[in-house]
This record gives structure tokens, sequence and C-alpha cells, in this order.
């Protein structure tokens, strides 16, 4: 029987004559029967106590007719050399031989340390002559980290067509799916599907991450919600093409399949090279999308590297929907002035500043500063934001050359393309070739000199096309797909700069939210989560988001009451309470505003600073509302002491009076005081009456005081809400 050990503490165990691999961490249990050197996996979830030859007596299933006489079985690499007929985890060949494989555990090593609990699988397939090392990763925060290295140890170089980074049988239970897509200005879009027999596939083939495909999904028991069901949530920690898939047979069993997708070509191992995927994340819960998600932030946060670790997150004034290209030095100044003046603490200069850049179709590439626009240079306007208590920010978008501008003129071999073949532009510009040192050389070397001459220390890294022709034009694999080479040096460019300047924070932008995943996030220190800032679409773009990332991270700024790119008006305090749930920033022209507007704006960015510590700190809880033109979710601390709630009404309520909506996260013997921050303009318009409690604290002084379980169970009554309307609820422990 497997040993018992502290549900909590990392811990390791491989009984050899039983073939059976035990990982323990953070409450969850991962076991592997890896008999006959396959690697099945025999449980995942709460610790359970099991007997290894027992299990496989009782998981031993029947074989049915018209198949097979063994069925193949459902593995962590599942192998089409063992009469498996789905997708398998290795597709590719030596010239048309060694296509099938029978890839079997030779060699299990394992560990725990203060990082969680570590395995590695060794399987061979000696007539392929290939090798694969599977590393499996239970984190103390209680993710599952897999990832695939394929070694290739023959004379003869080897087509790789495809390698799953996770291969991950799934309990025939789990009979829906949640995928991520959507648009520009529109990210994050959520979709349910029933898991049928057959196969759901979403591919990226964009070059970078997409609006349209995220690297993520939840797979789950039937309807699942909020705080209720069984889901593994899982995310591919990867910038470029991939590939999700989930993959039912007739007899029920079902894989999840995540990893880099490759074009024809693209991959071939050398004789001795080898290639490693990138990592997938996977959390799993039973008690809902909270459970998982919450797992998910944790384990990024314990893994972000951060220039100051415990920086507050600086309020940010962008200027690019007050500005656009106007980089008018009266204006930059009031502006400046403005931003100050409410309490913003970081001043980002957004497009429009380098020579040459007086709309979107020239001047990319020419990362120098424009003598007209700036004749001494950015210094006075950084010793006006460092006077007024800001930090300099500005934005490049190192990976774009206009087809107008001096560095294409100079180097038109520099970009990604195939000789003889025009390739469509995107927003005017085309793509440089990262993978030519020449290149990387060059941007290292314009960025390393803004860095170096002015004290610059946030970076908005902006990307904002696709990749489509992506060859390199010249050297020894001109004419190859390079996009997967290309995301990776990325990496390094970045890795190389951060290197350098490890005081500068990065911010992934890319046309919004087209690349948010884990493995920017390996260099980077936030995203920009959409370009859209109307609350009433950000409301659901930040929820999907925040189903893998947690909300320092996210983007959230305050616009314009106009929303530029919805042409919707919404309040300031809807605006403010949405965006409060991420990192706050403004993008509007603060100095546009008058004082009635500046003060209460002032007073949100106040109460910002006064959560921040809360609200990126705590643990994330979404609730499940009767009302499905509702949004209810907060954040609870981890001593359980203090609680902020956001209720949103994004269309005309279900019915006249709001069922009461039960909290989630508190500790239910601890009382707290519930205080309404702000009461929504125009209650009369909607009620004869507010709710007592709401009622007793505006009229009376009167908070209310109700014990955690009484608001987890029997819920809160709410005012009603028109449409773009939202509550927030404070809560502190009376103790």
């Amino acid at each position: 029987m497997t040993r018992t050990a502290s549900p909590q503490a990392p811990h390791s165990q491989y009984l050899p004559d039983e073939r059976w691999l035990t990982l323990t961490a953070a409450g969850l249990q991962l076991q592997l029967d890896l008999d006959q050197g396959l690697p099945r996996l025999a449980h995942l979830g709460r610790p359970l106590a099991v007997d290894p030859a027992t299990q496989r007596r009782l998981g031993a299933g029947a074989t049915p007719q018209a198949s097979l006489d063994r069925l193949a079985p459902n593995t962590l690499f599942n192998d089409a050399g063992r009469g498996f007929p789905g997708q398998p985890a290795l597709s590719g060949d030596r010239d048309g031989q060694d296509w099938l494989t029978d890839l079997r555990v030779v060699d299990v090593a394992c560990h725990e340390d203060d990082g969680g609990a570590h395995a590695r699988l060794t399987l061979r397939d000696a007539p392929s002559q290939l090798a694969v090392d599977l590393s499996v990763e239970l984190g103390a925060e209680g993710v599952l980290r897999l990832q695939t290295t394929l070694h290739n140890p023959a004379k003869t170089p080897y087509r790789l067509d495809w390698l799953a980074a996770a291969c991950l049988p799934l309990p025939v239970r789990f009979e829906e799916c949640l995928t991520f897509g959507g648009r520009w200005v529109q990210e994050f879009t959520e979709a349910r599907h029933v898991i049928g027999e057959g196969t759901l596939a979403l591919e990226n083939r964009r070059g970078r991450g997409s609006h349209q495909r995220v690297p993520s999904i939840v797979v789950g028991t039937p309807g699942f919600s909020e705080q209720r069901g069984e889901v593994i949530s899982a995310h591919l920690a990867w910038s470029g093409n991939h590939r999700v898939l989930v993959e039912r047979q007739f007899d029920g069993s079902t894989q999840l399949q995540l990893g880099a997708l490759l074009l024809p070509g693209e991959r071939t191992l050398a004789a001795g090279e080898s290639i490693t995927t990138p990592e997938v994340v996977l959390a799993w819960s039973d008690s809902g999308l909270n459970g998982a998600s919450q797992r998910q932030h944790a384990a990024l946060r314990a893994r972000l590297d951060w220039p100051q670790a415990d920086k507050p997150r600086p309020v940010h004034v962008n200027t690019w929907e007050a500005l656009y290209f106007d980089h008018d030095a009266a204006r930059l100044e009031e502006l400046v002035q403005a931003a100050g003046e409410v309490g913003a603490e970081r001043f980002v200069l957004d497009d429009g500043w380098f020579v040459g850049r007086d709309g979107e179709r020239a001047a990319l590439g020419d990362w120098y500063l424009d003598p007209g626009k700036y004749p001494q240079g950015l210094g006075p306007l950084i010793e006006s934001v460092h006077a007024r208590g800001m930090e300099f920010g500005l934005w490049v978008e190192p990976e774009m050359v206009n087809p107008d501008s001096e560095l294409y003129r100079r180097h038109p071999e520099w970009i990604l393309g195939l000789p003889e073949r025009e390739q469509p532009l995107g927003r005017y510009q085309c793509v440089l070739d990262l993978t030519r040192p020449e290149v990387g050389d060059y941007l290292f070397e314009r960025l390393d000199a803004l860095l170096t001459e002015y004290p610059i220390r946030y970076l908005k890294w902006d990307m904002n096309r696709d990749l489509t022709h992506a060859a390199s034009l010249a050297g020894e694999h001109a004419g190859r797909p390079a996009p997967h080479a290309q995301v990776e040096a990325l990496y390094a460019l970045l890795a190389r700069l951060r290197a350098a300047h490890p005081a500068v924070e990065i911010e992934s932008c890319a046309s919004g939210g087209a690349r948010t995943d884990h493995g920017i996030l390996r260099h980077t220190h936030r995203v920009w989560t959409s370009d859209c800032n109307d609350p009433h679409e950000r409301v659901h773009i930040q929820r999907g988001a925040g189903r893998f990332l947690p909300p320092e991270l996210l983007g959230a700024h305050i616009g314009p009451e106009h929303a530029h790119t919805t042409s919707r008006r919404t309040s300031l305090a809807f605006r403010a309470s949405t965006a409060l749930f991420g990192h706050l920033g403004l993008e509007l022209d603060v100095s546009r505003l008058d004082a009635t507007e500046r003060a209460e704006l002032r007073g949100w960015i106040e109460r910002y600073k006064a959560l921040r510590g809360l609200l990126h700190g705590g643990i994330g809880w979404r609730l499940d509302c009767l009302d499905p033109h509702q949004h209810a979710h907060g954040v609870v601390a981890p001593d359980g002491g203090e609680a902020l709630f956001n209720v949103s009404q994004l269309s005309m309520p279900r019915h006249a009076l709001p069922a009461p909506q039960p909290l989630a996260g508190l500790d239910p013997v601890r009382r707290y005081r519930v205080e309404l921050l702000e009461l929504p303009e125009h209650p009369e318009r909607r009620m004869k009456a507010l709710p007592a409690w709401v009622e007793a604290q505006f009229d009376r002084g009167e908070v209310l005081e109700a014990s955690g379980e009484q608001l987890m169970t029997l819920g809160l009554a709410l005012p009603v809400l028109d449409p773009d309307q939202a509550l927030l609820l404070h809560l502190r422990a009376c103790d």
C-alpha cells in the first residue's frame, strides 16, 4: 500500500516492485501505475490510500466485441504502436520509416524539495531508436506541471510533426469543457462544449498568441460552475502556434493533449539532438472553477520574477487614448500635471515618440528619439514626471518594422518572409526575423541605449500583427518555417534585456490581450488584457483572463466616459469598480476632466491604493449567480480577515427583486462588518425602499454584522441595479 504522508508537504514515492509512483503536495495527489512500462493515470485528486495490486484488479475493464483483442490503454503518452486509435502523443518519421512507436518506461527517478514533488519517467523504443523523458511535477502550490523531451540517439535525422507537451487521460465523468477565444477588444470569450465521441481540436497558426485561440482549456463534470463540480484547468506556457485537443474514443476513453504546433518541416532532430516542449500547467479542483483558478494563481505568483518583489502595483497613466501620435510638449505637460494631481504613480509614454513616427504607417524599427518632438531629449519630460511623484515608462514594439523605415531600407532581408512571395502587411508592418543574431543584437543595442541613457522603469512591449510567411530569408534555414524558433528568440531577447536591466518592469501587449500566457510571463510582469476599456465588456474579459492569471498581472484601466472601442457610455463608478480588480491604470485624458470629475477619480485611486494589498495578495472567488445577467466576484485575504466583492449588473435584472447573494471564502465562525462602499446613482428610480441593511448604513450609520457562515449560506439582500451598474461590498472581521 502506498505510504501515507502529510497531504500538504511535498512527498514523492516510487515502489519499484509494484511499479507504482505517487506524488503528493498541497492537498493533491497523483498516482501512476507503471506496470508493463505504460504510464497509466491511476488517480488525480485528494490524497488516497491505494493498494496497487487491488487497484489493478478493480480498474481492469472488459474488452468489447468488434475491437482489438486487447484495447490500447489510455496513458500519459499514447502511442500508435500499441494500437491506440486516436491522436498519438508523438508523430514523425525518418524518410517514411519509424513512424510507429511504442515507447515504454525504462527508468523512474523522483524526489521532493520545497518547490514540490518531482518525477522523471524515461521511455524508450528500440526499433525507432527514440527516447522520451516525461517531466512530472506536483508543485508546492498544488498544480501539476508536465513537460516532454524527445531524444534522437540514432545516426539519422528524425522529422518531427507533433510532440505533446502533456497527454492526460481524462475520466469518463468529464463530459464538458470550457474554451477561450474571441477577437480584438473581445478577448477571453468563453465557450462551453459537450465532450462527445470524436475530437475537439483548437489550433492557433498565427505565429504569436492570438485573440482567437487562447492556449487554455477547462474540462470537468456536467454543469460545473464557479463553485461546483470537478474540473481540471490546463494552460500551455507558450507564446506561439499551439494545439489544444480533447478526444473521446468509442469506448469512452478520453484524452487531453496540449503542445506547440509545428508547421511542415519546421523541426528535424539531427543525430543526437533533443527537443523539449513548453510546459503545461494543470490544476485539479472538486470545488468548481474557483479551486482551479486559485491554484493557477498561486503557482504563477510563486514563479514571477519581480524587479522589486514587495513593491505595490503602481497606478498607471498611459498616454495612448489621450494623445495618440500627437506628442505636443504643452499637451504632455498638462497630462503629466493632471496625472500627478489625481494620484497616478507611473506615466507611460505610448507610440509616437521616435523619429518619423507621426502615424501607424512608418518608422517602426527606427528606435531613435524624434528630435523635432523632443529637442532636449526625454530628460525634461522625465524630470516633470518625477517631480510629481511618478516613475516613467515607454512604449516599444521591437519585433516589428514598417517598410517605410530607415531600418527596412537598409536591411530588407531582416524580415520574416519567402522569396518571390508577396506577404500581406498587418497594421502596415512586417515582422523582424529574431532568429538572426544580428537582428537580436540591433534590437538589444537600441533598447539598452534608451534604458541606459534615461531612468526608464517600465517598458510596454507591444506586438501588433500575426506571422504569415514566417521563414528566414537567408542563411542555412532559408525558406523553412521559423515561428517556433521566433518565439524562442523572443524569449532570449527578453531574458538578455532583463539581465542587463533587472530594475525594469516589462508589460506584454499584443493588440491588447493576444499574448497573455505563462511563457511570456517568465520574462514579463504584466499583460495588457484588452484594448477595450469599456467596463461592460471588461467584466467578461477579465473573468476569462482571471481563470489563469491573478489580478495584479491584468492591466485594467479606467477609460473615458465614451469608450473609444464600443461607443458605449458608462459612469465613472462602473468603470472604476471594474478596473479596481486588476492592475489599475488610466487610459483617458485626465487633463480634460473638470474639478468634480478629477475629485471623484482621485477618490477611486485612493480606494485602490488602500485595497491593493488585499486585491493583489488575496484569494480570488467568483460567485454563482441566479441572474445570468449578473456577475459577482471578490477577493478574500489569506487569513480571512478582510474581503472585497463586486456585483455587476450587465443588462436588465432577471427579476424585479434580486435574489439574496451568498458570498464565498469567508471564515464561517467569524463575524464580519459588511459595508456597501458606494450606492449607485439614482436608487429612487429603481426602489421605493432599500434593503434594510443598506438603509441602516446610509440613514443611521449602522453597519451590518453577520457570521461568515450566514453570509455564505443564506446570502445578502442586494439593491436593485440598472444595467451597467456595480456594487462594492467591503467586509472586515470583527475580531
